[in-house]
């Protein structure tokens, strides 16, 4: 390829992307149905230029974006959180993936001609549901961290765990006969086994060791090398040995979780997580093939329809018995509605092994790209039927006061300051609610007979939810300073009188929030040093008066004589 058709095939890309993608924010869809639709009108099936035919090839590179992804989750999930999610791991993911695998096996064996092994492997493979799709989703709603994102990452995690068996059945229902040998399966277990192994030992030990030596040698540069390198030779490990390279990434990230620089490290990760993620959902839009769509609209369609659907009944029924709410029942079935990207990969090995033929390959090609186009429509679709269900009442238990009577305090974030704040308002006979995004402190403090409902306050649907018209004060005490500043800009374009004051980490995160329109914030780091100070001089006998007067001048103007030399 020339310079000239590489630098016309970039900025032809470009210009559908920022025009498709603008289009589809401004509806309120989210920016992959605007990346689907772009990668249609550049791919190969449609009239127009093109940016390549090798779309198998450039979908596959792409994949780095979803493999980063995976990898920034992975650092901000530790070992211990995870151990703690291994219910719906393990019997929630487990479930999904059988029933509704073993639902459109049964489907597709009645109306196409498969054998019943094979109806039932193409069954599994669409009941799994994409990764990229649906972690980019809730990671632009705010909602990852939420009741329900966490039992969707949680199923989707073990759907990636499910890849190695669903791979190893492809050459049993081979038609050439290929079959494995009986101490094949234990030895390959073998070998993953090991891959993970030294995954681990080299996020352990090895990179934290590196990432130390650089930063003391000031060398940046070997810094984000040695990040890349754990990244990539985690996600070749894991696609090695047969498993995603997705499950790879998230696993090294999740060891370097405990490391001091995770921050930095994500820092330095997410400019290319952004361009590479992106580039994927093109690829996957440039993969829908639209003359076999317009070959078989009817059967395809009635496909997409009743597997989706078989899928949005299990996810629900299950999520129910799971204990979630029926709210959020309905949002995890619509969101995990559609096929994932694994299914590109299956299709193409029972293909090469003539497990099925190439009808039954462009068919199911198609049926996951419109599946995952169909997914914001879905996901839209899902929140209004949580919303007509969730109503007035908490997701949890028991009923939401009524909110635009409420003249109390409202606190965004009951761990341990927003607990403090609120057994001293108790103390004092000055009603409150809290709201926060973990199931089980929520849970827990119902129990205890405190006004703790479940609810993200970084998400402004759930701010006009709750109507804080005639609140008296709102006191934010979330530590992440991103979901700070989300939660206070929500409430101020809502509720621009409404007064905050807010938890900071530190200088910087104050300034940040009273910028977003916070009326008071401390800074904990700059507090926590003043009344180290004052403690160290009334030990050595200043009189009391004296330090309180200095700490008075130290606090004057917004700490400006503390501050003076940052400036």
């Amino acid at each position: 390829m020339s310079i000239e058709t590489l630098l016309f095939s970039a900025l032809f890309l470009l210009f559908i992307v920022s025009v498709t993608v603008g289009l589809s924010k401004r509806l309120g869809l989210g920016s992959i149905l605007g990346l689907l639709i772009a990668g249609m009108i550049v791919g190969p099936y449609t009239p127009g230029p093109h940016l390549t035919n090798e779309v198998s090839t450039l979908r596959h590179f792409a994949e780095i974006g979803v493999v980063l992804l995976l990898f920034l989750i992975g650092l901000e999930m530790k070992p211990k959180k995870l151990w703690t999610m291994r219910k719906d791991v393990f019997g929630f993911g487990s479930l999904q993936i059988l029933l509704s695998g073993a639902l459109i096996g049964a489907y597709l064996s009645f109306v196409m001609p498969l054998t019943p092994g094979v109806a039932f492997l193409i069954g599994l493979t669409l009941a799994l549901s994409s990764t990229a799709f649906v972690i980019q989703i809730l990671q632009e709603r705010g909602e990852i961290a939420s009741r329900y994102g966490s039992s969707s990452f949680a199923v989707l995690l073990m759907q990636d765990l499910s890849i190695v068996p669903m791979l190893a059945v492809v050459p049993l229902l081979s038609g050439g006969g290929t079959v494995l040998r009986s101490d094949a399966l234990w030895q390959q277990l073998l070998f993953v086994l090991a891959m993970i192994i030294s995954v681990v030992v080299i996020g352990r030990y090895i990179v934290p060791f590196l990432l130390e030596r650089f930063v003391k040698d000031r060398n940046r540069e070997a810094f984000v090398f040695t990040v890349m390198f754990s990244v990539v030779f985690a996600a070749w490990s894991m696609e090695y040995s047969g498993l995603s390279m997705a499950l790879g990434a998230f696993l090294m990230g999740m060891t370097l979780s405990n490391s001091k620089y995770n921050l930095q490290i994500a820092a330095h990760i997410e400019p290319y997580k952004g361009t590479l993620l992106s580039l994927f959902f093109v690829a996957v839009g440039m993969s829908l093939d639209i003359g076999i769509v317009m070959d078989h609209p009817g059967i395809i369609l009635q496909h997409v329809f009743l597997i989706m659907l078989f899928k949005i009944v299990v996810l629900f029924f299950l999520a129910l018995a799971f204990g979630h709410s029926r709210s959020n029942a309905f949002r995890i079935s619509f969101l995990l509605a559609q096929s994932g990207e694994f299914g590109f990969v299956l299709f193409s090995a029972a293909l090469a092994l003539e497990v099925i033929d190439t009808e039954v390959f462009a068919v199911g090609i198609a049926v996951i790209s419109i599946t995952m186009l169909l997914t914001p429509f879905y996901v839209k679709m899902g929140e209004l039927f949580a919303s007509r269900t969730q109503g007035r009442s908490n997701p949890i238990g028991g009923e939401l006061p009524e909110d635009e009577k409420f003249e109390g305090v409202i606190i965004a974030g009951y761990g341990r300051v927003g607990q403090i704040v609120g057994n001293i308002l108790e103390g004092s006979h000055i009603p409150y609610i809290a709201y926060d995004s973990d199931y089980d402190t929520v849970t827990r403090k119902r129990l205890e007979g405190k006004p703790v409902y479940y609810g993200d306050m970084s998400d402004a649907n759930f701010i006009g939810a709750i109507k804080l018209a005639k609140a008296k004060l709102v006191v934010v005490t979330i530590d992440r300073p991103v979901h700070a500043v989300q939660v206070v800009s929500h409430i101020k374009s809502t509720y621009p009188g409404l007064k905050i004051f807010a938890r900071a980490r530190d200088m910087q995160t104050k300034r940040l929030l009273t910028k977003y329109g916070v009326n008071w914030a401390m800074p904990e780091a700059m507090e926590g040093s003043l009344r180290m100070g004052a403690e160290t001089l009334l030990a050595m006998n200043v009189p009391e008066e004296e330090v309180a007067d200095l700490m008075s001048a130290l606090r004057k103007d917004d700490y400006s004589v503390l501050t003076s030399q940052d400036k």
